[in-house]
């Protein structure tokens, strides 16, 4: 544009200038003298037609240049599709989806931090059947040390890569339920990524409203969902053997997966009503008092006895003592990551939750003549 001698330097600030860059009189000037990027080569006249023609190629709600910030805006875009579609009513295989799409959002937006830092993120000696560059999976780019996320976030994108690589050739019954807390962090820890390394400004949080529920699960119906959708043994195999590597500080790390629970609210006062939901800071007073509740209200505990007199009630008189540590010895149910219990109030003491008590009742039931 300055070598056209047609625009002066206002006009030139017009076309560059957005949010997320800035461009003023000194630049230009220092471009007019050859003081500075005197060795780069000005846009012939076709090249200038071109940027013309295409201008403003920029995304108005973040200010980002469609062609200077592809990758970030296909992150983005990737991850919101892949936030809509596990939230859209009436699909069977959601969980799968998102895995996939997700992938592809992470993997851009590691590209483009790369891309911003000076990082080659492309496979030396590799081509494509074409002849072009082959830029890093997702897995490489965890792996290289110039990458910036936290262990547990890496933790969770290995384990959906390693889902991935399961369910990509192969088929499956629903698996939305048991991989839903590793989605939820997955979402959680790419929103946090975007505004740490890029911006507060391109947080998706305004884009995603929360998905609205219709009904909630007791326990028997809970037990009925899980038989009709169980597993794949690949699946689970999968996860079972993932899970078994990590450390319970890694199995507890939110970054790796996260549950949540909804409670109602009762606001004090009508201003406060329109609130529908409230995020607790872990470390907060509130925290605590919460953590609490769920302890005393929603975590029934059981001891031992108590899970032989339910089997029985339930029409299984033979299943006893030896059959339950056997069961317990074979699933590895003291493990705490499992989910099926915890260390009691006393010292070598131990609970179980509704979580064993629905898993030795389908054992009981899928051994009716032994346990009858």
């Amino acid at each position: 544009m300055i070598r056209r001698k047609t625009y002066n330097d206002q006009d030139i600030l017009s076309y560059f200038t957005r949010p997320t860059r800035t461009v003023n009189h000194r630049l230009i000037g220092e471009i007019r003298t050859g003081s500075k990027h005197k060795a780069v080569k000005a846009a012939d006249d076709e090249g200038l037609d071109a940027f013309l023609s295409t201008w403003p190629d920029i995304d108005h709600e973040t200010g980002l240049s469609v062609r200077g910030d592809e990758l970030l805006i296909k992150a983005r875009e990737a991850m919101i599709a892949a936030v809509h579609t596990f939230n859209s009513a009436g699909l069977t295989f959601r969980a799968e989806l998102f895995v996939v799409t997700a992938i592809i959002a992470w993997t851009y937006l590691l590209h483009a931090y790369f891309k911003r830092e000076g990082v080659t993120y492309i496979y030396k000696g590799s081509k494509t059947p074409n002849g072009q560059d082959r830029f890093w999976d997702l897995a490489q780019c965890l792996d290289t040390g110039k990458c910036p996320l936290s262990p547990g976030v890496k933790t969770n994108l290995r384990f959906l890569i390693g889902l991935r690589n399961e369910i990509e050739h192969q088929s499956t019954s629903r698996i939305d339920d048991a991989v839903g807390a590793e989605l939820q962090s997955c979402c959680l820890n790419f929103n946090d990524a975007l505004r740490t390394y890029f911006g507060h400004q391109f947080g998706l949080e305004k884009r995603l409203p929360i998905a609205l529920q219709f009904v909630s699960f007791g326990m028997d119906q809970r037990t009925a969902l899980k038989k009709a959708s169980s597993l794949p043994v690949h699946v689970s195999s999968f996860i079972s053997a993932f899970e078994h590597d990590l450390t319970e500080e890694q199995v507890k790390d939110p970054a790796f997966r996260l549950k949540v629970a909804f409670v109602p609210i009762a606001a004090k006062k009508a201003a406060g009503a329109d609130q529908a939901v409230v995020v607790v800071s872990p470390v907060s007073d509130l925290a605590e008092q919460v953590e609490v509740v769920f302890k005393e209200v929603n975590r029934t505990r059981y001891i031992r006895q108590d899970i032989l007199d339910k089997a029985a009630e339930a029409g299984f008189p033979k299943f006893g003592a030896g059959a339950h540590t056997k069961l317990m010895n074979e699933l590895d149910a003291k493990n705490p990551a499992r989910g099926y219990g915890c260390v009691g109030d006393y010292k070598a003491h131990w609970v179980w939750f509704d979580k064993w008590l629905e898993t030795v009742l389908q054992h009981c039931k899928d051994n009716a003549e032994k346990y009858q």
